[in-house]
């Protein structure tokens, strides 16, 4: 977000999605989803190799219910609904995105569509709901924006 000066409105269900910041940008969102009384989940990637262990740290950082079920439909459901985490918005937060990119790709892109469903799913519910993943630097300047 930062290396192209655009700011994302929390706030907006019309600008849900998945987008793909640099590291410097998680506090920044963090503190304006504060602001608006958005519920902020922030999840470190740093040393994960694949789903089992993204899994683990998804249950942790957004506090799953008890009756999470560890595989992917499990996840999609509970990013669909959550209910046990009350809230009218949700910002999720991960850093070092690119170590599990880099480590499992097929999860990466796994997770990636179930974040955009999710992000689908709270927009036609007129709920915010945003994923932002870090990426380094560098990764901005491979791609530049048209």
């Amino acid at each position: 977000m930062s290396p192209h000066g655009f700011d994302l409105d929390l706030t907006r269900p019309a600008m849900n999605g998945v987008y793909f910041v640099s590291a410097g940008d998680l506090d920044r969102l963090a503190r304006a989803a504060a602001r608006e009384q958005l519920q902020v989940c922030r999840t470190d990637l740093a040393g994960c190799h694949g789903k089992d262990e993204l899994l683990r740290r998804l249950a942790a950082s957004l506090q799953l219910p008890a009756t999470f079920g560890h595989n992917w439909d499990a996840l999609a459901d509970c990013l669909r609904d959550l209910g046990w985490m009350p809230a009218w918005g949700y910002v999720l937060l991960f850093d070092h995105a690119d170590q599990l990119l880099q480590a499992a790709e097929a999860d990466y892109n796994i997770l990636l569509g179930i974040l955009d469903d999710a992000a689908t799913f709270g927009g036609e519910h007129d709920m915010p709901w945003f994923a932002c993943l870090a990426l380094p630097d560098g990764a901005f300047d491979e791609h530049p924006a048209a």
